[in-house]
Formats: structure tokens, C-alpha cells, sequence
């Protein structure tokens, strides 16, 4: 009976506090719709089409009717149902409306003809997207609609619009690196991209742009970024120059990796890509300077709504903005935030508000629901809604708006709105860096405490300036200002990231785990009373997931040309230093380690080791010699370079990594526990093995990890 009484007391407590905040209950309808779009990816297989839809009607209409039999508790929880049974169907939906061909296999080189969608300037060479392509050997129900391809060398003039003939060689997006790492063959299939590659030689202009339809619009546009780069490129010259490019067009391919690595090491890489902090800033200096010239006509402004006239104009530039900067996701979903702002002001709402963030997420989840995977997505949703949460937490202090202040007290209280603003964003976005980036930048405040006030208050003025003068040519004297405000923040950048202990890496954790930090950040920042502080159980529990994954003892990439393995000390040797030197960096990334260990060792008479090589390959765990103090016995991964190698090897190794080719006795007949060879590693992707304490071995693989869905390209 007292159970029953403590239950009933908390369903009491829970449903007061719920019927008190009622009106926050729609901000949850995009939180149950990702989690449904989450529970579609997660699943090892592609589920019905029909199931989901029928689910969520099947819910829609349980809801209706008990909220028509007066049950208000059961039909909220079965719209909830219905909401995350509708974020299934719609990610289902959105994979089959993309589904499109994609290179099953390397080929080439072959001939391709394509027209150009897309061209990117790189440090070296050029990358464009091709479309409409014609691949010499494949028919046309396999072709790629669109390929992805760098281009070294010389090259003729081109510009988007133009059909190339080029010769390439040709292979499906890449996949993981490793189990659960970063999957660019998923982002590939729903961007329509169905290969990459490299072209052979010079490109071969076989037609020109059209000039007419609406094809040609969108060709014109790009052509029109491609100068307005090389315009900008005139007026300042160097990496200060492919920053404002980057800042004005988006292009950020040119780049040098000097300065992206210290941007991202200082905190400042946010301030490369697009995204709502320059399309608002953006927004606002337009918002501003409309609102103070109409001000200054007196006719004009005791007449008409001139602060809607210029939010009007602030929308307008946004738009402009963010097709100048090539429309992209994070720029298409600022634009959108932006635009929700300013609408707010035209019907003399609040103008930034929890509700028009769950509007934005809301309608960017019903068009992409691919877009909740994205770092992009994740962090500048958790940015917003951690600072519209401490600012409404914030306004209904007294102190937090105080009047009549000095210029001394607003120029420091806008530099301390700043630091919040920057600690807040920080704080609520580090997790999700960690996640996907497996690092944490330890001076982020420091560098945009400077960097961010020179951004805003220098750099985006300046632009809209020469965005406003490019017209008439003079946007040089612009963008000559502007050039130094950029090389301030790359000086920033640089002298920060040299700073000791700039940065911290953090190994690979579980998915469940940021869903949980997830949940009960959204739990604490949607809800107004004292019981959202119990957002802080899942929260912590997330991050307590943090370095409880263990990282692999030994991993092998796809082709078998890259191994690494556990050192004694804690890190990792690796088989080459000469090549996947992608697959290398990822694989320290996800173990939180910064540099490999060296390269594997050549065997030395009586010298012990964790892993020994010589002519006909390399044993991992010597005799009974302990690796990591965990392992003796019969014990050993052995890497079997040489066919005359493997029988002797399968005698004596747990694992057998048979990178031979062998397809005879041997190879049916290998007594190890775990024979992996290269038609499984083609198959199956990167493997990573984990060695138990009672010597048993679990090999993952990307294949497996990522299951039977249509973006898996394989053999």
C-alpha cells in the first residue's frame, strides 16, 4: 500500500508540473520526431516503407480517440508514439525518394562525360562535382548521377555549366574508417553523390554552359561565385584571402592545413563554415543600417513601420547571402532561423524565442531528416537552445537589463556578454566536438573572446560593405579592411593553438551515450520549472560513457595495406607510415591519441616485443610474452605477407591475418580461431579485434556496424 502511495504521489507531482507548463509541450514535437529519425538509422536493416506510416496513423488515431473519451495523459503519450513512428517514416521516405545508382567497385581508367555543377578551388589541383554523367563501361541504369572528382595538373578554362571529357578512375564513396566512425558514404547518398575519384591528364571542354532555361540559371549563379571569389582573391592575397573567400562564398577548399589545424585546435574553426553566425550577423548589420538611414528621413519613419521595412530587407539579404554562399545545409538552416527571427518582428512577436528554434528544427527534420547525424545539425541546435535557455532563465532577473549605463559599462558589458555567450555555446557544443571530432579545444573562450568581437564588429561589416560596392568595382576598398581584421583572427588562432595543452583528445564513445547527454540537456533547457534540473541524471550518465569504450588491440583497413597494434604503453604501431594516412589519423583520432607509436620493427635477436616482423610477415604477442601485461599462452595475431608462411602461422596464432591471396589447403585448413583474409576485409570493410581477459577474441567489423541498408556499397 505505501508503494502504491508513493506512486500515485509522483504521477501527481509529474502531472502537476506537466499541466503547469503546458504550453512548452509542442517545443517537444522535433525532439520525438529525431528520435525517431535516430531509431530508423540505428536499425541493422532497411524497415518496410509502409510500417512506420501505418504505425504513426495507427497512433493518430488512438490519440484522437482518447482524447475524445477525455483521457488528456494517454493521448499525449500516444501522439508521442505517434511522433516518433512519423520520424521513422519520414527518414524512410527521404532514403527511398534520394535512392540513386552508385560505383559498386574501383574502376578505370575510363572515359567520363559530365557536365559541371560544381568546381572548388583546392590548395593543389581543383575538385568539382560532375552531373549528367555518361561512364564509359557502365549502362545507364548503373551510371552515377553525379561524381565527385580532383583534378591535378593543368586544366583548361572551365566553368560550371560546361561538358568535360576527362579520363578517371572511379570508386564508391569511401565507408567507415573503422567500426563507427564517421560514415561518408551515407552523407554521399544523400547528397545524390554516387562516386569519387581522380582524373588522368587534362580535362577536354566539349561543350559550352546553355545560355537559356532554368538550367541555366543556377549554372549563372555559380559562375557568378566563381568571380566573385576570384574578385575577392585580387583584393587580398594569401590565406587571408581564402578565409574571406570562405567568409563571402563558402569556398574553403584552398585553405592551407596550417591554418585549418589551428583554427580547430584554438576553437575558431566555427568561424570558417557559414552557419548562423554569419548569415545573422549578416541579417542584422543589413537590419541595422536600413533601420538607421530610414531614420534619418523624417517623413518616412513618422509614417511607416520602418523597423519591418527593415526586417523585410534583413530577410532579403539573408537570402542572398546564403545563395552566394552555395545554399548548403548549415547555410539553408541559419537562413531559416534567420528568417523565423525577422518574421517574429513583422508580427510583432518576441523575436528569438525556444519556439521558433523547435520551428526551424522542425521543418529542417521533415525536409532532411538525414541532417540529425550531422555534426553541423547537432551543434548549432545545441548552441541555440543552451543560449535561449540561459537567457530566458536570465531576463526574469532584475539585474539582467539594467538601464542608463556609461559607454565604459556597455562597451564591458557587451565583451562579457561575449565571454557568456562563448562559454555557454562552448560548453554546450564540446560534447558533440568530442563526439565527432574526438577533440576538445581547452582555450576556446580565450580565442573567441578576441576573434569573435573582430568577426562581428569588423569582418561582416566590411563584407556587407563590399558585397554593397562590388557593383560599381569599388568593393576593394572594402575588402582591403577587411583582409586585416582577417589576418587578426588568423593571429589569434595561430598564437593560441601554440599555447601547451591547446587542445584535448578524447577517445571514441557510444551513440547511446550522447543520447543521453542529448535527452537531458533538452529536458533542462525546454522545461521552465525547478524540475527540469533532473535533466542532469541523463546528462551526466552520457558523459559518464566518456572513455568507457575500449579502443581496438589491433585494427586492419579495407584493402589490408594499413595495421595498427596495441603498444605495451598504451598507443599504437602501425604496418606504414607511407600511406592511408587518412585511415591512420582516424584511427588515432578514435583512440584519443595524437601521434602513432612508430612504425612496426624489424625483429632484433633476443629482443622481446609486442609485435616482431620479418620476410614473411609479423607476429603480434611473441611466445609467452605478455602484451599489456593481459595475454600469454598460445596466443597471437600473425600478418602473413608469404604463402609458404601460413601453415606454419595457423599452428601457432589465435588470429590470422592472411594477406596472401591464398585460396587453396592452407587457407580452408587454417586452425586458428579468427582467419581473416583480404576477400573479407573487401567484404566486410575495416576489422577491429578486442582481446578479452580469458583469451577470447571479438572482431568487429564496419560491415556489421552498419548493416544491411541501401547506402552499404560492396561487393
Amino acid at each position: 500500500m505505501h508503494r502504491k502511495n508513493t506512486h500515485f504521489r509522483l504521477f501527481a507531482w509529474l502531472k502537476f508540473h506537466a499541466v503547469a507548463e503546458r504550453a512548452r509541450w509542442p517545443l517537444w514535437l522535433p525532439v520525438l520526431l529525431g528520435c525517431g529519425i535516430g531509431l530508423y538509422f540505428a536499425l541493422p536493416m532497411e524497415p518496410p516503407l509502409t510500417a512506420a506510416w501505418a504505425a504513426a496513423l495507427a497512433f493518430a488515431l488512438l490519440a484522437a480517440l482518447l482524447r475524445h473519451r477525455h483521457e488528456p495523459g494517454r493521448a499525449i503519450v500516444a501522439a508521442g508514439l505517434c511522433a516518433l513512428a512519423l520520424g521513422a517514416g519520414l527518414a524512410g521516405l527521404r532514403t527511398w525518394v534520394v535512392a540513386a545508382p552508385m560505383v559498386s567497385e574501383e574502376i578505370g581508367p575510363v572515359t567520363v562525360v559530365g557536365q559541371v555543377a560544381e568546381v572548388e578551388p583546392l590548395v593543389k589541383g581543383l575538385r568539382l562535382i560532375l552531373e549528367n554523367v555518361e561512364v564509359q563501361r557502365l549502362n545507364p541504369a548503373a551510371t552515377p548521377e553525379r561524381l565527385r572528382l580532383t583534378l591535378m595538373g593543368a586544366q583548361p578554362a572551365f566553368e560550371a555549366g560546361d561538358w568535360l571529357r576527362l579520363r578517371a578512375k572511379l570508386s564508391p564513396p569511401p565507408g567507415p574508417a573503422a567500426p563507427g566512425a564517421f560514415d561518408f558514404q551515407r552523407q554521399s547518398y544523400f547528397q545524390g553523390l554516387g562516386g569519387v575519384g581522380f582524373t588522368l591528364g587534362k580535362a577536354e571542354v566539349v561543350g559550352q554552359a546553355p545560355e537559356s532555361g532554368v538550367a541555366s540559371l543556377g549554372f549563372a549563379f555559380q559562375r557568378f561565385r566563381a568571380r566573385l571569389a576570384e574578385r575577392v582573391r585580387a583584393q587580398i592575397p594569401g590565406q587571408p584571402g581564402e578565409l574571406a573567400v570562405a567568409f563571402t562564398t563558402g569556398t574553403r577548399g584552398a585553405i592551407s592545413e596550417a591554418v585549418l589545424e589551428a583554427m580547430r585546435i584554438s576553437g575558431l574553426a566555427h568561424l570558417i563554415a557559414i552557419s548562423g553566425l554569419h548569415v545573422g550577423l549578416a541579417a542584422g548589420i543589413v537590419f541595422f543600417a536600413v533601420r538607421a538611414v530610414l531614420a534619418l528621413m523624417p517623413s518616412v519613419v513618422l509614417r511607416h513601420p520602418v523597423k519591418k521595412y527593415a526586417a523585410l530587407c534583413a530577410i532579403a539579404g539573408a537570402l542572398f547571402y546564403a545563395l552566394i554562399a552555395g545554399a548548403t545545409v548549415p547555410t539553408q538552416r541559419a537562413f531559416l532561423m534567420v528568417t523565423l527571427v525577422f518574421a517574429a518582428v513583422l508580427a510583432d512577436r518576441q523575436a528569438l524565442s525556444m519556439r521558433a528554434v523547435a520551428w526551424a528544427a522542425l521543418v529542417i527534420l521533415v525536409l532532411s531528416p538525414e541532417a540529425l547525424l550531422g555534426a553541423s545539425f547537432q551543434m548549432s541546435f545545441a548552441a541555440v537552445v543552451a543560449l535561449i535557455a540561459v537567457f530566458e532563465a536570465l531576463r526574469r532577473q532584475p539585474w539582467f537589463l539594467p538601464r542608463d549605463l556609461s559607454l565604459a559599462q556597455r562597451v564591458g558589458r557587451y565583451l562579457l556578454g561575449v565571454a557568456l555567450t562563448t562559454l555557454v555555446a562552448g560548453l554546450a557544443t564540446a560534447v558533440y566536438g568530442a563526439f565527432h571530432f574526438n577533440r576538445v579545444a581547452d582555450y576556446s573562450l580565450v580565442a573567441n573572446v578576441v576573434a569573435v568581437p573582430l568577426m562581428a564588429l569588423w569582418i561582416m561589416p566590411w563584407a556587407v560593405l563590399a558585397f554593397a560596392l562590388m557593383p560599381v568595382g569599388w568593393e576593394g576598398f572594402a575588402l582591403m579592411p577587411m583582409g586585416w581584421g582577417i589576418e587578426g583572427v588568423v593571429a589569434v588562432a595561430m598564437e593560441v593553438s601554440a599555447w601547451p595543452g591547446a587542445q584535448s583528445l578524447t577517445p571514441a564513445f557510444s551513440t547511446w551515450g550522447l543520447a543521453l547527454f542529448t535527452l537531458g540537456g533538452l529536458w533542462a533547457a525546454i522545461w521552465c520549472g525547478h524540475w527540469r534540473y533532473w535533466g542532469a541524471l541523463p546528462a551526466v550518465l552520457g558523459l559518464a560513457t566518456v572513455g568507457l569504450m575500449p579502443s581496438p588491440d589491433v585494427i586492419i583497413d579495407a584493402t589490408g595495406k594499413l595495421a595498427a597494434v596495441r603498444t605495451p604503453q598504451g598507443g599504437y604501431s602501425v604496418s606504414t607510415l607511407s600511406a592511408k594516412r587518412f585511415e591512420r589519423e582516424v584511427w588515432l583520432r578514435r583512440a584519443g591519441l595524437e601521434v602513432e607509436q612508430g612504425r612496426w620493427p624489424r625483429a632484433k635477436v633476443g629482443e622481446m616485443q609486442a609485435i616482431r616482423c620479418d620476410a614473411q610477415g609479423c607476429f603480434y604477442g611473441v611466445d609467452d610474452h605478455a602484451v599489456d601485461g593481459r595475454f600469454g599462452g598460445r596466443f597471437g595475431v600473425a600478418f602473413v605477407t608469404l604463402p609458404e608462411a601460413l601453415a606454419e602461422d595457423c599452428a601457432r596464432a589465435r588470429v590470422v591475418v592472411d594477406l596472401t591471396h591464398a585460396v587453396g589447403e592452407d587457407a580452408q585448413n587454417c586452425s586458428a580461431n579468427v582467419r581473416i583474409g583480404l576477400e573479407d576485409l573487401a567484404r566486410d570493410g575495416a576489422h577491429a579485434l578486442y582481446f578479452q581477459e580469458n583469451g577470447a577474441v571479438t572482431v568487429e567489423t564496419v560491415r556489421a556496424a552498419r548493416g544491411d541498408r541501401p547506402w552499404v556499397v560492396g561487393p
